[in-house]
């Protein structure tokens, strides 16, 4: 006899419960909660690339006041699917939109980047790329591969128009066209061991 486990199904209201005591962050697709796996040190380490250079390269820029950038533990609601997600980085602009009567929840990032990993790749590039497109704000998508040089760069030319592009050189220049900020391939991937 075979046993088949029932999945629950959680309100969004039971997920922000459990959420706030959590010692580990998790996403909230469809009444499911999907716990946020450890990353790798590659993973860590270019995530930790990105924000560091956007923090900078809006601290050096005139338009510093006008966004802020957030490193994985920022938590953000899509509406129109009713999901909640933490992307690796990501930038908003300021003032910051919160989910109404939350404070620790925002719905207008413009930028988002995912560092991409073998368990999360699929969905990265698929419904979850969906799922950020959905949000008004959003016009900017960088997915970055930890296992080799690539980057995938998203971004908005139209109402249900984006433009792709893909790199494999370290000694590219891409502009984020968000606030028109060049950044190096190389730069994401400093300290960054293949092996």
């Amino acid at each position: 006899m075979v046993t088949q486990l029932t999945k629950k199904n959680y309100t969004i209201d039971e997920y922000l419960e459990l959420e706030v005591v959590s010692d580990i962050r998790s996403e909230y697709r469809n009444g499911e909660i999907i716990p946020m796996t450890g990353g790798t040190p590659n993973h860590n380490d270019i995530s930790g690339n990105i924000y560091i250079l956007l923090k900078a390269l809006l601290k050096t820029n005139l338009k510093i006041k006008e966004y802020r950038v957030f490193h994985v533990d920022q938590r953000v609601w899509i509406p129109s699917l009713k999901e909640y997600t933490y992307p690796d980085v990501m930038v908003a602009p300021n003032p910051l939109e919160m989910q109404p009567g939350r404070k620790d929840t925002i719905t207008n990032p413009c930028f988002i980047t995912e560092v991409l990993s073998k368990s999360t790749q699929n969905y990265d590039r698929s419904e979850k790329f969906v799922a950020y497109r959905t949000i008004d704000n959003f016009q900017e998508y960088l997915l970055v591969d930890q296992y080799r040089v690539h980057v995938e760069h998203h971004v908005k030319t139209g109402v249900n128009q984006w433009l792709f592009s893909e790199y494999d050189d370290p000694s590219v220049t891409i502009t984020l066209r968000f606030i028109d900020l060049p950044i190096q391939i190389a730069d994401l991937y400093e300290n960054i061991d293949f092996e």
